[in-house]
C-alpha cells in the first residue's frame, strides 16, 4: 500500500514465482485412487494440470505417504507439517514455509481445464504485497486456486493453531483479490475438478470431443 492506505500494483516477475501442487487429500470419493495417476487420455492428471502453466518453473508437490511414488515427475515432495490430515490449509501452510520465492500458486492436482493466461492474470491482478489473489467463475469463488504471498504465512498458521481449519473462512476474514474467469459455451468451467469417478468420466468425455480448455 501507499502512503494513503490505497492499494498499488505489485510487479510480480517470473523470478518471484514458485509453485505447488496440493496432492495429499485422502480421495476419498474417488475410492482411494490417487488423483494425480488418473489417466486423462494417457497423461496422468497431474501433468494435465500443469500443462498450461508455463510461466512458473519451479513446482513442488505437498503430500502425505510415501514421497517415492511421486518419483517419475521429477519434483520434490513434502508432507504437510501438521498431522492428521487438517485440510487445504494446511497444505498452504506448508507451501508457503517451503518456498523461497515471495509468491507462490497452490493449486490443487485435480484440474485438467486451467486457462493457459491463469499465471498472467493472477500475476497482473496483485495489489498488495500481502493479499492473495484467488479465482472466481460463474460468480463462484475457488480459493483452492491462489497466487499467495509469502507473507500471509503467519496469518494462516495462527488461523491453524486457533482450529481454524476451513479455507472458506480464511477468506471471508482476510483481505484478498478476486479475478473472475470466464466459462465458454460447451466447455467445462476453467476450475472443474474431478472428485469422483463421474467427474473423471465427463474430463474424458471432453477430452474426447477435443475440448481442452473454457
Amino acid at each position: 500500500m501507499n502512503g494513503t492506505g490505497e492499494n498499488v500494483k505489485v510487479d510480480v516477475t517470473n523470478s518471484e514465482l514458485s509453485g505447488a501442487l496440493l496432492a495429499g487429500g485422502l480421495s476419498r470419493r474417488m475410492s482411494g485412487r490417487e488423483k494425480a495417476f488418473l489417466d486423462l487420455a494417457g497423461v496422468p492428471l497431474l501433468l494435465r494440470t500443469l500443462a498450461p502453466l508455463h510461466r512458473i518453473s519451479a513446482w513442488s508437490i505437498i503430500a502425505n505417504g510415501d514421497a517415492a511414488r511421486f518419483s517419475s515427475f521429477g519434483l520434490k515432495v513434502f508432507s504437510d507439517l501438521r498431522p492428521d490430515f487438517p485440510g487445504p490449509l494446511a497444505g498452504i501452510e506448508t507451501a508457503l514455509t517451503i518456498a523461497t520465492t515471495p509468491w507462490v500458486l497452490v493449486i490443487p492436482v485435480d484440474l485438467p481445464f486451467l486457462p493457459e493466461d491463469l499465471v498472467d492474470k493472477l500475476a497482473a491482478a496483485a495489489m498488495d504485497p500481502t493479499q492473495p489473489v484467488t479465482v472466481a467463475s460463474r460468480g463462484r469463488l475457488h480459493p483452492t486456486v491462489c497466487l499467495w504471498p509469502r507473507a500471509s504465512r503467519p496469518n494462516i498458521t495462527a488461523a491453524l493453531d486457533a482450529n481454524r481449519l476451513a479455507l472458506g473462512g480464511w477468506f471471508a476474514r482476510n483481505p484478498h483479490q478476486v479475478v473472475e474467469f470466464p466459462c465458454r459455451e460447451g466447455a467445462p468451467d476453467p476450475f472443474f475438478n474431478i472428485n469422483t469417478p463421474d467427474d473423471l468420466l465427463a474430463a474424458r468425455r471432453w477430452l474426447e470431443n477435443g475440448i481442452t480448455r473454457s
